[in-house]
């Protein structure tokens, strides 16, 4: 140490020069690590899209009017991301998800001066239950979701491709929300 100079000065001269391994044992960093990681999940936080469901949801079976909408694609596969196991027979189910909607609704939002239209809103809605060994372990809800997108009859290719894009992003979103209540049964 320096003459004249105080111990706390000096202390923080030394701590701005060293490495980072020097001020912190390498037995103490796991620790660490491993009381970070305890805390996050003690507060419940998980990955997206690694929501743990509950026991009775891992075998499940989809009942659904139309088994290739961008919906029910999207919850098979985010059921299978979560540990599910997807059953095409309902009878080798644990638990059934019922989706009694599933439509994609377009509504024209604005129009031009000669009446074409020039900005639409597009609603996809879903309402769905789930049961599990003739329990009803979520009665049938219903979730909403909107995007509006402008349209131009010159670009017309362009804008039907732009309107399946949105539907299959808001299926998407949909989806999260409904595995998000599953896992909290």
């Amino acid at each position: 140490m320096r003459a004249g100079a105080s111990a706390p000065a000096a202390l923080q001269s030394a701590l701005r020069s060293a490495p980072l391994g020097a001020m912190m044992p390498s037995a103490t960093l796991p620790a660490a690590a491993l009381l970070g990681a305890t805390l996050l999940a003690g507060c419940g936080f998980h990955l997206e899209g690694r929501t743990p469901l509950p026991r009775p949801l891992s075998m499940t079976y989809v009942e659904t009017q139309d088994p290739q909408t961008d919906f029910v694609q999207d919850l098979r596969k985010a059921l299978i991301i979560a540990g599910a196991q997807v059953t095409d027979e309902s009878a080798r189910a644990t638990a059934i998800i019922h989706v009694l909607q599933d439509s994609v609704t377009p509504r024209v939002l604005a129009v031009s001066p000669a009446n074409l239209p020039r900005e639409y809103e597009i609603t996809y809605t879903v309402r769905f239950s789930v049961t599990a060994g003739g329990k009803d372990l979520l009665p049938p809800q219903e979730i909403s979701l909107s995007r509006d997108y402008s349209f131009d009859e010159h670009v017309l290719l362009a804008k039907d491709n732009e309107e399946a894009i949105l539907r299959g992003a808001l299926a998407r979103d949909l989806v999260g929300v409904v595995m998000r209540r599953l896992g909290n049964l």
